[in-house]
């Protein structure tokens, strides 16, 4: 694909434009997804990521080592805590700006946790797969693409490796190598924003075996490639979207999106492939992009503070801002709001150098974040579904209130405080139910269950890096017991304190 390098927001949307996709909704085929009402909304959301590297380009932008020009954070590899903490950052600011899913953190992840795993598959193995990385993110920083990330595969019989399937396109994988490359086939569900990315990186799902070796590819392609057909997954409440006005839509500019990418025998070329049979990297790649895209729901904090605001004012608009347990409500929003906050951005801020130079973020702590994001989210919608009462659920319609007859009553009846009309009030109940009932309820509830591995997945790894070994010989020493004092014991029990403690 031949692109103009992109600027700002609108060239971006143009960039999209007659590409040709074979995207389906709603069992027909989009002509353009650009001008289709129920896309344009996510469309817009990752706009926003560039109108906000002009706006604050600190913030959102960064110099381009590659090229030497200024690109998206987004396309940024990461060398060094900062640049992790100003990711998360620009996380939160994009989440306040949009109050939904923005798209563009799966493919950030995904390179900046390749950057690290190719180096060293390089050093363990002779292969060149680092090199061509960093040739394909120079082309990506040339033009200032997107880049989504395609790791989900469907999995079918969960309790079944990839090679036990009885249908091997359950999982995604190789079907022909030629010398020029190999052909893919499967499919990845709940693919954020890849329609509106222009290049896709296709990952493992899950550690493998050795029979699994034709699972084990990892590689860039565009979106537009031969045999990849898009299915737009459906949202609550997304057809409001297709109506007439824009009250009852909540959300009136933008929107998260997700898809299934089905892949028919597609091709990806060699100079676009980073791992291509060593399935022995591949715990290595999805253990590594896990902890980057688990403390990258630091986002939710932005949407968060939106669903906040949406409740101080509907409260204000209720006629009851004073009331006590209306102001405890609201404190206890915003420390569990903060609190996943504060736990994304500790795992940037104690971000460590990996041998290839980037720096991964704190595992342990990116673990815990994700873990409070399978449940406060909830807590804080439970909380604004509260403060809202039940007019959150139960509205007449936008045509309703602008009838000629009914309309007047509708006004009369549906009227909060009188500092306030009653159109406002309904735009803000309409934005809560939005948040945590229709369409970007998709981004801040139930992919905060799911989303780069469902709770569970977080237990598992926290409870892998407890060190509790190490615990109990702190224990033992302080109540006067002996332990086994030797360095080595020491430094096998010790590696994640040492690091964390480490101060050069």
């Amino acid at each position: 694909m031949a692109f103009d390098k992109i600027t700002d927001g609108a060239s971006y949307i143009e960039s999209l434009r007659k590409r040709g996709l074979t995207v389906y909704l709603f069992g027909e085929k989009v002509k353009e997804p650009v001008d289709h009402p129920m896309i344009r909304p996510s469309i817009n959301a990752i706009a926003k990521t560039y109108d906000l590297a002009i706006e604050n380009p600190d913030l959102a932008s960064v110099i381009s080592p590659f090229t030497g020009e200024r690109v998206s954070r987004f396309l940024h590899v990461c060398t060094s805590a900062e640049d992790l903490v100003l990711q998360n950052k620009m996380q939160r600011k994009l989440g306040q700006l949009t109050g939904t899913c923005f798209q563009r953190c799966v493919g950030m992840d995904a390179f900046n946790a390749l950057y690290s795993v190719t180096f060293e598959m390089d050093e363990a193995l002779g292969t060149d797969y680092h090199k061509k990385l960093k040739v394909f993110l120079t082309q990506m920083h040339h033009d200032n693409l997107v880049l989504g990330g395609a790791m989900t595969d469907v999995k079918g019989d969960r309790n079944l490796a990839p090679h036990e399937q009885k249908d091997p396109d359950l999982f995604l994988h190789i079907t022909k190598k030629t010398s020029e490359g190999v052909y893919v086939s499967g499919a990845k569900a709940h693919q954020t924003g890849c329609i509106n990315s222009h290049y896709l990186m296709v990952m493992p799902t899950m550690r493998l075996g050795e029979k699994d070796k034709k699972y084990a590819i990892v590689g860039s392609l565009p979106v537009t490639a031969k045999g990849i057909t898009y299915v737009y997954g459906r949202q609550s409440c997304d057809t409001r979207s297709m109506e007439e006005g824009n009250i009852d839509v909540g959300n009136a500019t933008y929107g998260g999106q997700e898809a299934m990418v089905l892949f028919d025998n597609v091709f990806i070329s060699n100079d676009n492939i980073y791992m291509n049979g060593e399935y022995e990297f591949a715990a290595m790649l999805v253990e590594r992009f896990t902890t980057f895209h688990r403390r990258s729901y630091v986002c939710k904090s932005g949407v968060g503070d939106v669903l906040i605001g949406a409740a101080a004012a509907i409260s204000e608009m209720n006629g009851v801002p004073n009331a006590s347990h209306i102001k405890d409500k609201l404190v206890q929003m915003s420390h569990l709001n903060e609190t996943v906050y504060a736990t994304g951005i500790a795992s940037s801020h104690q971000g460590y150098p990996t041998k290839a130079g980037n720096y991964q973020c704190d595992d342990m702590l990116a673990n815990v974040c994700k873990h409070h994001v399978t449940k406060m989210p909830y807590e804080i919608a439970q909380i604004a579904q509260d403060l809202a009462g039940g007019f959150v659920s139960t509205l007449p319609s936008e045509k309703d209130l602008n009838h000629p007859e009914i309309g007047k009553l509708l006004h009369k009846y549906l009227r909060g405080s009188s500092q306030f009309s009653t159109e406002e009030r309904i735009r803000i109940l309409r934005l809560i139910e939005n948040m945590t009932m229709g369409r970007n309820a998709v981004g801040y509830l139930t992919e905060s269950i799911h989303g780069a591995g469902s709770p569970q997945a977080q237990r598992i790894q926290i409870g892998r890096m407890m060190q509790l070994e190490y615990k109990k010989r702190l224990a033992k020493i302080l109540a006067g017991i002996e332990v086994d004092d030797s360095k080595a014991i020491v430094n096998e029990l010790g590696d994640y304190f040492e690091r964390v403690f480490k101060t050069t």
